[in-house]
C-alpha cells in the first residue's frame, strides 16, 4: 500500500473511532479526490490527515462544539421540565454537523418525528430537503432542530410555558454551533427567534437578527403541502438565505 493510502486509511480509522460516519473533502477537486482514493502520487491529503499522521497512535480530539452539543443532548433526553415529557415517545433534539453554516428551526416534532427521533421526516421533511437543496444547502450540511424537543399531543400549538421550558436547549444549540444564519420555519419558530408577534406573511421576505446572527423566515413545509401556491414564495426565502450566507444580503 502506498504512503498516501496508508495515511488516508489511518485518518479514516481515527474518524470512525470517534463516531464519524461521513467525511467531506471540501477542498479537493474531483480529480484530486479520485487520485487520493486510488493512492496515486501527488494526490492531495486532507490537513487533518497530515495532523493525525504527525502523531502516530494519537487520535485527534473531537471538536469542542460537537462534544458540548452531546452534553446538551443528554440533558434534553432526561428533561422533565414541562408536561410534554409524560406523553412523548422520544426527545427530538436535532441533527446535523456542529460546524453547520445554517441552523433550521421548526416549531415542534410531529408524530413521525416522535417515532423516529429525527426532525423533519416524512413528506414535509422531504419538501424541506428539496428547498434547502435548491439554495445549495444539502440536508447533511445544515443543522435541523425545533423550538420544542417533544411532540405536543395531537400536534397542537406549543404553549408559552412549554416554549419557555425548552428555550435553554435551543439557545445552547445556537450558541455552540454559531451559524452564519438561522432559518425560522413556521410562525412559532419565527416569533420565538425574532421576538415579534406578527404573522408569517409579515415576517418573511426580509432579514431579521437574533443578536449578531441574521434570521430568515419562511413557511412551514407542512403548510406548503396544503398550500402549494405558496411554494414559489418559500423558494424565494431560501434564495434569500443563500444570499445572507454568502454575505450578499
Amino acid at each position: 500500500m502506498s504512503a498516501v493510502r496508508e495515511l488516508l486509511a489511518r485518518y479514516l480509522r481515527q474518524r470512525r473511532e470517534l463516531g464519524e460516519d461521513s467525511l467531506f473533502l471540501e477542498t479537493l477537486t474531483r480529480g484530486e479526490a479520485l487520485a487520493l482514493a486510488a493512492g496515486r502520487r501527488g494526490a492531495a491529503v486532507p490537513d487533518a490527515a497530515r495532523a493525525a499522521a504527525a502523531t502516530p497512535g494519537t487520535a485527534p480530539a473531537p471538536a469542542a462544539p460537537a462534544s458540548a452539543l452531546e452534553r446538551v443532548r443528554a440533558g434534553a433526553l432526561a428533561c422533565t421540565r414541562c408536561r410534554l415529557h409524560a406523553s412523548r415517545r422520544t426527545v427530538v433534539f436535532g441533527e446535523g454537523p456542529a460546524s453547520a453554516e445554517v441552523v433550521v428551526v421548526g416549531e415542534a416534532p410531529g408524530a413521525e418525528e416522535d417515532r423516529s427521533g429525527r426532525p423533519f421526516v416524512g413528506p414535509a421533511g422531504k419538501l424541506l430537503d428539496r428547498l434547502l437543496a435548491s439554495a445549495g444547502f444539502p440536508r447533511e450540511r445544515v443543522y435541523i432542530c425545533n423550538v420544542l424537543k417533544c411532540r405536543p399531543p395531537g400536534n397542537r400549538d406549543p404553549q408559552p410555558d412549554e416554549i419557555a421550558s425548552c428555550a435553554p436547549f435551543l439557545e445552547q444549540q445556537i450558541e455552540l454551533i454559531a451559524p452564519r444564519a438561522l432559518l425560522a420555519v413556521g410562525a412559532f419558530a419565527a416569533q420565538t427567534l425574532v421576538g415579534e408577534t406578527h404573522g408569517i406573511t409579515t415576517l418573511r421576505g426580509r432579514v431579521h437578527r437574533r443578536g449578531s446572527i441574521p434570521v430568515v423566515v419562511t413557511y412551514h413545509p407542512a403548510y406548503l403541502l396544503r398550500s402549494p401556491e405558496r411554494v414559489r414564495a418559500a423558494w424565494q426565502d431560501f434564495q434569500l438565505l443563500r444570499q445572507v450566507v454568502d454575505g450578499e444580503a
